[in-house]
């Protein structure tokens, strides 16, 4: 089986990826989280989210991966016997202490080793599965081939590995740079991604004077990694023995969420009925839609230096997020919550989970919630009521 796990950053999100196909969602809680920029989640919002993920069959791991210090383990005790009442499936754990503490104090609560622990060897995942982890999260610097090798030897612990998302040019997240020109500490939840920002190198002549460095005039992004994208190999993933395949992106748009999961979604279900003849390219260019940095499969086919994003920061995408649709089709036409401004007579497309997706209309007829017509949806959040004869649902976004 391979489950296809999704990020939340927030309420809203899981229900997100929920709707566009995840099985399985992951999310921090307002502490001991490696993304505290996210909205995050309260313990009472971690209780309502597992009941609601539980309900579509869908399970909820709960990240706790800091490097813990002396004065988090009173805290995290309470966490953990929370988690595990609370029902979630399992805990995401870097630090050998707090797995330590977890298998001690919440006994029922399954352990995911974190990808911050760097596990790069079989040998290292056979020692977490003998400390009772379930899962390991492996180091985004494998290949598929010490993948394999490593599942051939650990055959009964399950291997989590990274589908698509943001890369860290730093050993498996491991970054010091944020702390060092901002006081923020990756490695506590506080990464101000230093590695996106543009900077300039330049050396001292034989005159004296700085001088800049430039490579090739692409620019300076020299710290900038491409985005991982792994829609065209998803056999390869399977048979290197990776049963769940993670999206990266806690921090990322609703809109970023719906593109990927639905292409993965799809792309999954159209290989496990097809094998490897499912339509790559289809959903390859489902993923040039939102936002996203030039493309890369890392590591994944062995040493590769061609995995930095020279040219720019990041690429808005091929469609722009028009709306989100909140009440479904009746009495011919369906409401929508305006997000990027469109106008009567635009040509308008479907994100869906449904048969709808990527089926295209003329929005011909508009109106607000009282019925009066409107030509051009440029109030933000806007409620508006667009007449069409396709029966979208609430969660559908449009896309222009």
């Amino acid at each position: 089986m391979i489950e296809l796990l999704a990020p939340a950053g927030n309420f809203s999100k899981l229900k997100t990826a929920v709707y566009f196909g995840a099985d399985a969602v992951y999310l921090g809680g307002k502490d001991f989280s490696l993304r505290a920029q996210s909205d995050n989640f309260t313990e009472e919002e971690i209780e309502e989210a597992v009941g609601f993920a539980h309900g579509k069959n869908v399970k909820i791991y709960v990240t706790v991966n800091i490097f813990a210090k002396n004065s988090d383990f009173s805290e995290t005790e309470k966490y953990f016997k929370f988690l595990e009442s609370a029902g979630v499936d399992a805990a995401l754990i870097t630090d050998a202490g707090l797995i330590a503490q977890c298998k001690k104090v919440a006994p029922r609560l399954k352990i995911h080793l974190s990808t911050q622990a760097n596990t790069l060897n079989k040998y290292a995942v056979k020692f977490w599965a003998e400390q009772g982890v379930e899962r390991v999260v492996l180091a985004r610097e494998l290949s598929l081939s010490e993948i394999r090798e490593i599942s051939a030897f650990c055959p009964e612990t399950q291997l989590e590995a990274f589908v698509h998302g943001a890369m860290c040019i730093s050993y498996s997240g491991r970054c010091l740079l944020s702390n060092y020109l901002n006081g923020r500490d990756a490695n506590r939840g506080e990464c101000v991604q230093a590695c996106r920002w543009k900077y300039e190198l330049k050396e001292y002549g034989k005159d004296g004077e700085l001088y800049p460095i430039e490579e090739d005039g692409r620019g300076t992004y020299f710290l900038n990694s491409k985005d991982l994208n792994m829609i065209e190999h998803l056999g390869e993933m399977v048979s290197a023995g990776v049963s769940s395949f993670k999206i990266e992106g806690r921090m990322k748009s609703e809109y970023y969420l719906a593109t990927v999961v639905n292409a993965y979604r799809r792309a999954i279900d159209d290989f496990l009925k097809n094998g490897d003849n499912y339509d790559k390219n289809k959903y390859y260019y489902e993923l040039l839609k939102t936002n996203h940095r030039a493309f890369t499969t890392a590591y994944a086919f062995g040493e590769n230096s061609e995995t930095l994003n020279y040219e720019n920061s990041q690429s808005s995408g091929e469609r722009v997020f028009a709306a989100v649709v909140t009440e479904g089709y009746a009495n011919g036409y369906f409401t929508v919550e305006m997000r990027n401004r469109f106008k009567k007579g635009d040509r308008l497309e479907v994100l869906s989970p449904s048969e709808n997706f990527n089926k295209t209309f003329i929005a011909e007829k508009m109106t607000d919630e009282e019925g009066n017509e409107i030509s051009d949806a440029k109030i933000v959040q806007q409620k508006i009521r667009i007449y069409s004869d396709l029966p979208l649902r609430v969660g559908d976004i449009l896309r222009k």
